[in-house]
């Protein structure tokens, strides 16, 4: 039995037609010519209208943006606009940048940095100079390593991978990606171990894996390291990231080290309690 089709209700265009038919036989063709007339200056000013919306939008902005940049030290506007690009060119992997992607790089500076509504304006505008730039991987991470020295290189590799473990599917090649980027700027094969194994153990439990494992990943040592060898690893984190290293980056960043500092003590606490 053939499904039944509903008649579609008439258009706007039957309506028009039936109210100006109403104006010609009311009032004559200068009512007419009066009604389209106003209709016509209206719908112009309606468009004029939307366009100076948009343009003052986008003017309040930039300036809101401009305003705030000359507010920042140089060293923190830098790191901040090559952080945003190099998060761009990561999503660029497969040739494009979702909605999902874009989003999650907004989500990270608004939820782990805690920017407000004013630093929001300033990190969209440079995601949109990111996704339209055509300058590679390399020449930003070239830019980052002669701008920037080692303490504030491990930080951008710490965000690096925080940005990734936000996301619910990690692509092997942005992990690769992010491994690259660490070994492009120097850093140590210890300190890259111990700053992905705090995100890959963070982000679920894995089986079989112990929380004194877990410490020891943290400090970047093999399970049954010595205390002399846990000590010294605990003096060496310290040291590159203690928060007076980087609080010339800003605030936001002075905290990632404070954090990455509270699990280093952690894992060391807990071996001094037990070894001692």
């Amino acid at each position: 039995m053939p499904e039944y089709r509903y008649h579609q209700q008439p258009g706007c265009g039957g309506c028009l037609f039936f109210i100006m038919i109403a104006l010609l036989l009311f009032g004559g063709a200068p009512l007419l010519f009066e009604v389209m007339g106003f209709l016509l200056v209206s719908g112009l000013f309606f468009i004029f209208f939307i366009f100076a919306a948009i343009w003052g939008t986008s003017s309040y902005v930039r300036y809101k943006v401009s305003n705030y940049e000359q507010q920042q030290s140089e060293d923190r506007n830098h790191f901040v606009q090559l952080l945003t690009h190099i998060l761009v060119k990561i999503a660029q992997i497969d040739g494009v940048v979702t909605r999902a992607e874009v989003q999650t790089i907004k989500n990270f500076f608004r939820v782990n940095l805690h920017y407000n509504q004013e630093q929001m304006f300033w990190i969209n505008e440079l995601i949109k100079e990111a996704s339209q730039s055509t300058e590679t991987i390399d020449s930003l991470l070239t830019q980052f390593k002669n701008s920037f020295a080692y303490e504030p290189r491990l930080i951008l590799v710490e965000l690096v991978y925080q940005v990734l473990y936000t996301k619910e599917n990690i692509l092997p090649e942005e992990l690769d990606m992010a491994a690259r980027i660490a070994a492009f700027l120097d850093i140590s094969q210890y300190d890259q171990q111990t700053i992905w194994s705090k995100y890959h153990y963070r982000r679920r439990q894995q089986p079989g894996v112990s929380q004194e494992q877990k410490y020891y990943e943290v400090l970047g040592l093999s399970p049954g390291a010595e205390f002399s060898e846990i000590k010294k690893a605990y003096r060496k984190l310290s040291m590159k990231y203690h928060p007076d290293k980087v609080g010339h980056l800003g605030e936001e960043f002075r905290r990632v080290a404070e954090e990455k500092m509270k699990d280093i003590n952690v894992a060391y606490d807990y071996f001094s309690k037990k070894m001692s």
